[in-house]
C-alpha cells in the first residue's frame, strides 16, 4: 500500500472525522431507541410514549433551529472571509436548509392531524 503524502492525510481527517462522528451518531440513535423499546415494553408501547411526548420534542426541535440560526451568521461571515465568491452557494444551502426543516415540520403535523 503506498504512504499518503501528509497533504493528503490532513485533507483525509475532517471527512473521516465527520464519517466516524456520522456512525457514532447512528449507533447512539439506534441503541436508544432499542433501549426505548425493551423499557416500554415493545414497539406499541414505544409509540404510545412517543406520542405522549411529542410536545416536548417540538420544544427540543425548536431550540435546536433557534441555536442553528443563532450561530449561521457567524458560520456565513467565516465562509464569506474565506470563499468571497460562494455567495450563491450560501444562498442555495439556506433556501435548501428551509425548505427541508418547513417541509419536516410540515410532514409531522400532518401524521399529527
Amino acid at each position: 500500500m503506498p504512504s499518503l503524502s501528509p497533504e493528503t492525510r490532513a485533507q483525509r481527517w475532517p471527512l473521516l472525522l465527520i464519517v466516524g462522528s456520522l456512525v457514532l451518531l447512528f449507533v447512539a440513535a439506534l441503541a436508544a431507541n432499542l433501549l426505548g423499546i425493551y423499557l416500554c415494553g415493545g414497539i406499541a408501547g414505544w409509540q404510545q410514549w412517543f406520542d405522549a411526548h411529542a410536545p416536548h420534542f417540538f420544544v427540543w426541535r425548536l431550540c435546536l433551529y433557534a441555536a442553528l440560526l443563532a450561530a449561521w451568521p457567524w458560520a456565513r461571515r467565516r465562509r464569506r472571509r474565506r470563499d468571497p465568491d460562494s455567495a450563491r452557494a450560501l444562498r442555495t444551502l439556506e433556501v435548501l436548509s428551509v425548505g427541508a426543516i418547513v417541509f419536516s415540520e410540515a410532514s409531522q403535523w400532518l401524521h399529527v392531524v
